[in-house]
């Protein structure tokens, strides 16, 4: 799987090369903004609940003593929460309402590199959207499943250090996941595509993985994360496709 993971990694290079040939950054204007607005709503809404969520996780202290200690620990706490389910809220959003931008430019990029495949499964923006919306509630509900014992494994003295590194493997390789499906709607149904997904994890790892250190970069990070991920996803997606079906044509 580590193989994987660099190939997903080593994806991105040439991106920006590839989406300007191609003259593929019309296409991300709108989803570019969305991700913008959706940043700027989450990052205000984070900032002001973190205080909240931090002054309720105190109140399980009943002791007088280091209560001031443990205010301060509980709003960082708070605020780790509030980021990490932030962040997961705004992929997904972001993700699901770009579907119908972002499916086109990994069509353009297929016929690039591969040629038109007339096999393909025609699905309309409606369809897209729908997808899309599906794939990420679906990933959403999966994501929070292991993201809420990981948080509460941040708890336990010594162990609790491996939380972090869970968490972003986790977020990884669910942001990989939506990118690389937006190549997948076009080739598999909704749970083709998912048994796909799971048997190339290492690729989403790998994707997701720089897409989350993306959005550490302020501003920029957050415009340029979804046309960068999504155009280094598209082609080795398509270059595992494009290998499994050579190999069928070989087998039969």
């Amino acid at each position: 799987m580590i193989k994987n993971i660099l190939k997903g990694i080593k994806a991105y290079a040439g991106t920006f090369k590839l989406i300007s040939k191609l003259g593929l950054w019309k296409y991300f204007v709108v989803p570019m903004a969305i991700s913008f607005f959706t940043a700027v709503l989450i990052g205000f809404s984070a900032w002001g609940l973190s205080d909240n969520l931090g002054s309720f996780i105190s109140k399980i202290w009943f002791w007088e003593w280091g209560s001031e200690t443990f205010r301060t620990i509980s709003d960082f706490i708070g605020a780790l929460i509030i980021i990490a389910l932030g962040i997961i809220l705004y992929r997904h959003i972001v993700m699901a309402l770009s579907a119908p931008f972002m499916s086109p430019v990994s069509e353009k990029i297929e016929k690039h590199l591969y040629g038109i495949n007339h096999s393909h499964r025609k699905t309309s923006n409606a369809e897209q959207l729908w997808r899309g919306i599906r794939i990420n509630v679906r990933n959403l509900l999966m994501e929070l499943l292991l993201t809420i014992p990981i948080i509460l494994i941040g708890f336990i003295p010594v162990i609790g250090i491996i939380s972090s590194v869970l968490l972003f493997l986790v977020q990884s390789y669910y942001a990989g996941f939506g990118n690389m499906d937006y190549t997948l709607e076009r080739h598999f149904k909704y749970s083709e595509s998912i048994r796909f997904v799971q048997r190339n994890r290492g690729l989403a790892i790998g994707n997701g993985m720089v897409f989350m250190l993306m959005l550490l970069i302020p501003v920029v990070g957050i415009i340029l994360v979804l046309p960068l991920s999504v155009t280094a996803a598209s082609t080795e997606t398509l270059r595992v496709l494009e290998n499994s079906q050579s190999l069928q044509k070989k087998i039969e």
